[in-house]
């Protein structure tokens, strides 16, 4: 079942195109990455999604249905920046917005409840947000995005001002959601949470889609351009050997570029020689690389 169809969805600003049909859909149970740099699209995106705008042609579906005030009270919205009020209680708050939602005070002081002890912190109910760190606002803001149980969530940034801590615990929490059929888009510039959680994705530019759909068949597209040789000792000679382009030495060993994938048996022929090898890997294309390689050939 797909609980997100964008179909062609198009928005111009004068003479600024801001989105220019851009289509994905996105399953039951699945996390979409949606990306690009600033000023791509994806927040006048998000914004169609969440019907704070209208696209100009083009159409949005929640579960088959078109925009309607209940279809769009069963979305969740985590923003970038923070939306709370720093001098209102969290609970207060909280089972406010959830009741702009549908959802009684009851059932709503029930879910803030549970979710504050599940990120372990009961005392937050009575406190006043400004009285958190940034980092635990911005868990107090996740529950808001989903504490009316919707069906679709759209994360942007979801996990800025965190530590590394709070972000495994966000994105346990994430993944548990995407497991019980949430479906959710994502957006973020950190390219290694995008291959952690999403399987399909769009990369946006100056408004457009440039690369689109599944992660792992958008990275066999991209030639294996790496060699990771982890070793006992020193191998001697890597950077006269053809088809090498770069040899980086770390602490435990080498990071080697190819231009081409034949050269690796050359680097493992060559290193067997000189030392014990722990380590031999053609690491493929990782998003980030995908990313800049695709972005920066169109600013060119």
């Amino acid at each position: 079942m797909q609980r997100l169809q964008v179909d062609r969805i198009y928005k111009q600003y004068g003479e600024k195109t801001a989105v220019n049909h851009i289509s994905f859909e996105v399953g039951e149970g699945e996390i979409y990455g949606l990306l690009g740099a600033n000023g791509a699209g994806k927040t006048t995106t998000m914004r169609m999604v969440l019907g704070l705008i209208y696209p100009d042609g083009g159409s949005i579906l929640y579960n088959g249905k078109p925009y309607s005030n209940d279809e769009l009270k069963g979305l969740g919205y985590l923003p970038e920046e923070r939306g709370l009020y720093p001098k209102v209680r969290v609970s207060d708050q909280l089972i406010y917005l959830a009741e702009l939602r549908g959802v009684s005070k009851r059932d709503a002081d029930a879910s803030l409840k549970r979710w504050l002890e599940r990120f372990e912190v009961p005392e937050y109910y009575n406190k006043r947000v400004e009285e958190l760190s940034k980092g635990n606002q911005q868990k107090i803001q996740f529950i808001a995005s989903v504490i009316h149980n919707p069906k679709i969530v759209i994360l942007d940034e979801a996990f800025s001002g965190l530590d590394p801590v709070n972000v495994e615990l966000l994105k346990s929490t994430v993944k548990e959601l995407r497991d019980n059929g949430t479906s959710m888009l994502f957006s973020t510039h950190r390219m290694e949470h995008v291959e952690e959680l999403c399987r399909n994705i769009t990369i946006l530019h100056r408004s457009n889609a440039v690369v689109q759909g599944s992660l792992k068949e958008i990275k066999s597209r991209y030639p294996r351009e790496k060699v990771i040789l982890r070793t006992s000792g020193e191998v001697n000679g890597l950077e006269s050997l053809e088809g090498i382009t770069k040899v980086t030495r770390q602490e435990n060993g080498y990071i080697v570029n190819i231009s081409n994938e034949e050269a690796a048996g050359s680097i493992l022929r060559h290193a067997i020689g000189q030392t014990e090898i722990y380590r031999f890997e053609i690491m493929e294309p990782t998003l980030n690389e995908i990313f800049i390689k695709t972005v920066g050939e169109r600013n060119e």
